[in-house]
């Protein structure tokens, strides 16, 4: 008799895990953790956030307003993150400062993924800190550090194939404040007016990139460029301060990624700092004003493209010892 009710009252508890225990039933007792992260994170200034959604009033706008703050914008202090026995990041330390352009190059397994996990709280550091704005914000969870001001995107496309592709890029506006369930459910008039700011921002991040034209089609059917640039506008469509974008070129073809420079320099122009994991190294020293390069964990060298590239260590790293074949 029951078997008629099993599959949906264990969707309807489902629904109620995912609402009200998005951790568990352990995380319901993990309450001192939460209670830290949000008192760290009300120690954060307030500072405007730049938008390459929308222009500038003037040429002293969200870049020149964001640099008030003296100092780098994201610090990287001695970080090293251990698994077990492997050191995949070692006594990592470097600064991005306020329109920057900071690219992190590296072989396979250099740690360069790793880094950025831990930059945007995917994994805690296992010693150092990362300061964002001069605080320390290692150990917070990503959804707190987008709504300081730091989003992402993945080395693999990490988007729902089901939804709209401006469904997508709208999932990126949820960092401001989760709608409410009751309220969305009965269409209450605080919620619709909030999916049409939503959805004029999801427009706008669209309207960057190049898509606004493939709003309403499926994010499975485009292509795999196209789908590079709507994690891109997803991203945008937070209005992050810092952008860390995961290869973005990676999988692109040409054209296509001469295209993925010129947004990257949009981006910019628009007042948001960046920091890139790279492959390519054409659009690494195309768009670059510095780039970090890591080995083993290990940074081994920082600075300007054209000194990165001639700097003896990371022609080893990349050329190996033979002397002909460097040559």
């Amino acid at each position: 008799r029951f078997g008629d009710w099993e599959v949906p009252l264990y969707g309807l508890a489902l629904i109620v895990v995912i609402l009200f225990m998005p951790r568990g039933i352990a995380g319901l007792f993990a309450r001192e953790g939460r209670a830290l992260a949000p008192a760290r994170s009300s120690t954060l200034p307030s500072v405007p956030t730049p938008s390459v959604l929308a222009p500038a009033p003037s040429s002293a706008g969200p870049v020149s307003t964001a640099r008030a703050h003296m100092g780098p914008l994201l610090e990287i202090r001695g970080v090293t993150k251990q698994f077990g026995g492997v050191c995949a990041v070692y006594d990592c330390s470097f600064g991005i400062a306020d329109g920057e352009i900071k690219a992190v190059i590296g072989p396979n397994g250099a740690g360069k993924t790793t880094l950025f996990n831990v930059i945007t709280g995917f994994y805690a550091p296992t010693a150092g800190e990362v300061r964002l704005r001069g605080v320390p914000v290692a150990g917070l969870p990503a959804h707190r550090l987008a709504r300081l001001g730091l989003s992402r995107t993945f080395q693999n496309v990490q988007l729902f194939p089901g939804l709209t592709v401006i469904e997508n890029v709208m999932i990126g506006c949820e960092r401001d404040a989760p709608g409410g369930f009751i309220g969305a459910a009965l269409a209450l008039p605080g919620p619709r007016r909030r999916m049409r700011i939503e959805r004029a921002r999801a427009e706008r991040a669209l309207a960057t990139v190049g898509l606004e034209h493939a709003a309403l089609a499926p994010a499975g059917s485009l292509a795999f460029g196209q789908q590079k640039l709507v994690e891109v506008a997803r991203a945008l469509a937070a209005e992050p301060t810092l952008l860390l974008l995961d290869e973005p070129a990676a999988g692109l073809n040409t054209s296509e990624k001469v295209e993925m420079m010129r947004l990257i320099a949009r981006v910019r122009d628009g007042g948001i700092t960046l920091l890139i994991i790279e492959h390519d190294m054409r659009l690494v020293m195309g768009v670059s004003d510095r780039v970090v390069v890591l080995d083993h964990g290990e940074k081994i060298a920082e600075g300007p493209p054209s000194e990165v590239q001639r700097d003896p260590a990371v022609i080893r790293v990349y050329l190996g010892e033979d002397a002909a074949a460097i040559a």
